[in-house]
């Protein structure tokens, strides 16, 4: 079996180098396509050295460039690649053009694709990440969700749950695996030379950095919140927003807060992992925050990572200045509250979310499952049906003795539940796709 596993931006390397790793223990012949998006050659070149990964075999160098003509140039590139190598399977993660430009391009050449990190929704239609990641999975045939709420939101999308697998989140593997290379090779502690507790700063979304009044309240809360060290690691992005309008010497004067050039990911993950309090506008950031323990405060009024909000590592404040002044103090001056979130059960697994995808990959392969052609299911579809179970059957035995028949979404009381084989129907309500059977 041939996979392609396209990355675009350095998140999608990180999340996806546990994969990789496990395709080398598994033997599977992988072609790694990188687009370039975001970054020069020779630095991507550099981040998959730093990470002990194979280069990749094809380095589109998109680079950046406006949404439309930098996924225009990725579609074309990858389509050329895809034709040439003619895999049986593509590997997608996350949700950048990258994703975008490589669900499309294999869908269209009615090739097998997967998509790592399915199912996470926002809502918020003005984020190009929502966008790319909903039409990843309108093209994608597999979905490796990290939980089980991603899991359902792909449900009320009318995908099939025997193609939705709930594998945890690579960036669980990643840390471990990264974390290690970390602390072996990074100096970055020596070499900031700070001492004391410390914050770890990051914002560079659009709807903080160009809005001048979200950024003063933001700023503004910073600079009061100086019972703490804060490392600010400043995005060109946010750099150029600061300077624009007048906020960047505020900082700069502050004593209790470090501006620094971006970093390199393993400087940043020991960081990281040294930080009290992490306080962010990043999604990924969410995930690793909540992995290492680190309590998160999240300068966002929404999150696709709703997970580590219910578990209780994670608050949102969005842009709101008393908010956010009122919440970090609330966290630090309660020592019960600080430890629970601390120790936030992680919603995204074990560690082992790789070889469950991989395994998934597998299994689905070996059962025809990628064998791609004109549905007879769609023409054959009867209809939803909404029933009420009284006896004692799980979602297999119920669709074993019902041929033609995919429990789509299960619900106890108001609580919807992930059709797994497993779950006893007793008392419950479902929802059924049929089909005829010939």
């Amino acid at each position: 079996m041939k996979f392609a596993t396209i990355l675009g931006t350095r998140p999608e390397i990180i999340k996806m180098a546990p994969v990789l790793d496990q395709m080398e223990k598994m033997g599977i012949d992988n072609i790694l396509i990188h687009t370039g998006q975001h970054y020069d050659h020779e630095m991507s070149q550099q981040f998959f050295l730093d990470l002990k990964l194979k280069k990749p075999e094809y380095n589109i160098g998109v680079g950046s460039n406006s949404h439309g003509k930098q996924t225009a140039i990725m579609l074309k590139s990858i389509e050329d690649v895809l034709i040439a190598e003619q895999p049986d399977f593509i590997m997608l993660q996350g949700d950048t053009n990258a994703v975008l430009a490589g669900a499309l391009a294999g869908s269209k050449l009615h090739m097998a694709v997967g998509h790592v990190e399915a199912g996470l929704r926002s809502y918020d239609k003005t984020m190009p990440e929502e966008i790319n990641r909903q039409i990843a999975d309108i093209c994608s045939n597999i979905f490796f969700v990290p939980t089980e709420e991603s899991a359902v939101n792909l449900l009320f999308e009318n995908i099939n749950p025997h193609e939705i697998f709930i594998t945890g989140n690579t960036v669980v593997d990643a840390c471990i695996r990264h974390l290690k290379i970390a602390e072996a090779d990074s100096n970055i502690l020596s070499e900031l030379d700070v001492s004391g507790e410390i914050l770890i700063l990051t914002i560079h979304r659009a709807e903080n950095v160009n809005d001048p009044e979200r950024l003063r309240n933001i700023i503004e809360a910073l600079l009061e919140l100086n019972d703490i060290t804060m490392i600010f690691p400043v995005h060109p992005r946010t750099f150029r927003a600061l300077k624009k309008f007048g906020f960047y010497d505020l900082l700069e004067s502050a004593p209790h807060i470090k501006l620094i050039k971006p970093i390199g990911y393993l400087d940043f993950l020991l960081l990281l992992s040294k930080s009290k309090f992490v306080m962010t506008d990043s999604g990924g950031l969410q995930e690793e925050a909540i992995t290492l323990n680190v309590p998160c405060i999240t300068l966002r009024y929404n999150t696709e990572r709703p997970e580590t909000v219910t578990a209780g590592g994670n608050i949102l404040v969005g842009a709101d200045k008393e908010r956010i002044i009122e919440t970090y103090h609330k966290i630090s001056s309660n020592h019960t509250l600080y430890k629970k979130m601390s120790n936030a059960n992680n919603p995204y697994g074990d560690g082992k979310a790789s070889e469950k995808i991989l395994n998934s990959v597998l299994k689905a392969y070996n059962s025809d499952k990628f064998d791609i052609k004109g549905s007879d299911q769609i023409k054959n579809h009867i209809g939803k049906e909404l029933l009420r179970i009284q006896d004692e059957i799980t979602v297999f035995e119920y669709e074993e003795m019902n041929p033609g028949t995919t429990i789509n979404m299960v619900f106890k009381d108001s609580e919807i539940k992930f059709p797994h084989p497993d779950l006893n129907l007793k008392d419950k309500n479902i929802i059924v796709n049929k089909f005829r059977m010939e």
